[in-house]
């Protein structure tokens, strides 16, 4: 626009050069320049929401199988399913750190921009429950993090403090309580929410479910604030259904591809992904009728039948998941070496160089349900919010009764899989009588709550809360991998260490974070709530 403006100035001769460049400042503005004025804010939430829910491989190699949701025998996969670093191991271990603080730094802007401005009182109220959204996961995966400086390097902070996640819980609470208050149907609604499309009534059960399950972190350090804060969510109004599931869905014709299924359908990662031993023969031991809906394997034999982006055979009986901890090396953990090893999926022989698929036997997550690029993230389901106030009411607290949530939980947690795609449809029949079947005893409550919580978080793909729920409640009862070259002592990692480049930019904080590690900065060592 600049140069357009000058080139005319100049093409018109010297006897209008006084003319056109008296006004030049006003005359060369460019009209389509934003500045904070005029930049939308609603366009950061939804910006920071597809960052956010878009978790790919941060979660795919790490925490899915940390947690035995998932198992893989390829290369890099040796991160999450034996602790031995594999590929660029470290890199991608940061992703959570990193996209994140990405993610919150989105929300901060936009919180900047509409500071002082009552006509976005709503959009301030969300931007406060996703920033809780958004730093719980990374709290909850490192310990203690910059929050109360968090994002205000335009005001000079750049070695923010890194706060107590004691006293980060304590803020979390606090700010919940008052954002979701504040929340006001009548006032504006957020113009670019990809979560709700701007409904204020669905976020005010987002932020009380949210304020639930902040709660509900603290059972083992804090149980009288735990029950306090999962009371009061209780009382303000948790989700009602599964049309209230905390989703994002992407957006591949529009460059917002999904990460998960980026990764998933990576050629090694397709073959050799698999869900994990753990996983299916608990839904198996239950009769669980989301297993047709959620497993295949491969339609054909041998390892180009296993390559091959199409859907496979769903049939319940033939689903088998794969023990963690092997590999294709040929030596001892060789995947074929695993007790109850089905057999190789043998090469088709119309297939010419076609070979076999150590890995072909065992399930995969269904392609239809999970392979589409512009599917949802799911971030948080009625399902867990319903878990987690059974949990509650289990315990004593006045959180409803616990048999009615548990039983909402299982007829929620099967109706979700459809919100990934109509394949994963579990008939209402089914689920009606495994609903029946499965009632909630006092006596073993809190392992059915927590091994269905294991279920539904790695059957929407949310490993995140896979793996911080399994380090709070203990279930599912997980057998550590072993394996030689692990970066642990042989035991499941319960955090992540800090990205690399934190001790030289931030040495001080950092130094005083990590002095209040039992071990220092490692995978054994346990956040403050996970005692």
């Amino acid at each position: 626009m600049k140069k357009r403006l000058i080139y005319s100035c100049l093409a018109v001769g010297a006897t209008f050069i006084m003319g056109c460049t008296k006004n030049f400042e006003e005359i060369n503005t460019n009209p389509t320049k934003v500045d904070a004025a005029t930049f939308p804010p609603n366009f950061l939430l939804a910006q920071a929401q597809i960052k956010f829910s878009n978790s790919g491989y941060d979660q795919l190699l790490f925490q899915s199988m940390w947690s035995q949701s998932l198992a893989g025998t390829y290369s890099y996969y040796s991160n999450g399913d034996k602790y031995v670093y594999g590929g660029s191991g470290r890199g991608y271990l940061e992703r959570t750190w990193n996209t994140s603080y990405g993610a919150s730094t989105l929300v901060d802007e936009m919180k900047n921009l509409i500071a002082g401005k009552p006509e976005y009182a709503n959009l301030d109220a969300v931007g406060t429950i996703m920033r809780v959204l958004i730093l719980q996961r990374v709290t909850d995966a490192y310990g203690d993090i910059p929050f109360s400086q968090e994002g205000q390097a335009k005001s000079g902070v750049i070695t923010p403090v890194f706060d107590t996640q004691q006293s980060i819980y304590t803020s979390m609470l606090s700010q919940l309580e008052t954002a979701t208050a504040a929340l006001d149907v009548t006032k504006d609604k957020p113009s670019s929410d990809l979560m709700y499309g701007g409904n204020i009534a669905q976020w005010k059960k987002l932020g009380y479910s949210l304020m639930l399950k902040v709660a509900m972190r603290l059972t083992k350090v804090d149980a009288a604030t735990a029950q306090k804060y999962a009371e009061k969510a209780y009382a303000g109004g948790t989700m009602a259904s599964i049309d209230d599931n905390a989703k994002v869905k992407a957006d591949e014709a529009n460059g917002n591809s999904n990460s998960d299924v980026n990764a998933l359908l990576v050629k090694d990662d397709f073959r050799e992904v698999r869900w994990s031993k753990t996983l299916i023969s608990y839904m198996q031991s239950t009769t669980d009728p989301r297993v047709s809906a959620v497993a295949e394997i491969s339609a054909g034999t041998g390892k180009a039948a296993n390559e091959t982006y199409a859907a496979g055979d769903n049939t319940a009986s033939l689903q088998i998941g794969m023990p963690n901890g092997y590999d294709l090396n040929g030596g001892t953990t060789d995947i074929a070496n695993a007790p109850g090893y089905p057999g190789t999926s043998p090469a088709d022989p119309a297939v010419t160089g076609d070979v076999a698929a150590p890995d072909g036997k065992y399930s995969r997550p269904r392609f239809e349900v999970y392979d589409d690029r512009s599917r949802i993230n799911m971030l948080y389901t009625y399902g867990e919010s319903e878990l987690l106030l059974a949990e509650a009411a289990s315990r004593g607290w006045n959180t409803g009764v616990a048999a009615t949530h548990y039983a909402n939980a299982l007829a929620a947690d099967m109706a979700s899989i459809a919100q990934f795609n109509a394949a994963g449809t579990v008939p209402t029949a089914s689920i009606t009588a495994y609903v029946a079947a499965h009632p909630l005893v006092p006596a073993t409550a809190l392992q059915q709550i927590n091994m269905e919580y294991f279920v539904v978080t790695s059957t929407t793909f949310n490993f995140n809360e896979t793996w911080a729920n399994w380090r709070r409640s203990g279930f599912p009862v997980l057998t550590p991998v072993t394996y030689i070259g692990q970066f642990t002592d042989g035991s499941i990692p319960r955090r992540i260490p800090y990205p690399l480049g934190v001790p030289s930019t931030n040495t001080a904080n950092y130094n005083d974070a990590v002095a209040r590690l039992t071990g220092g900065d490692v995978f054994t060592a346990r956040v403050w709530w996970d005692k």
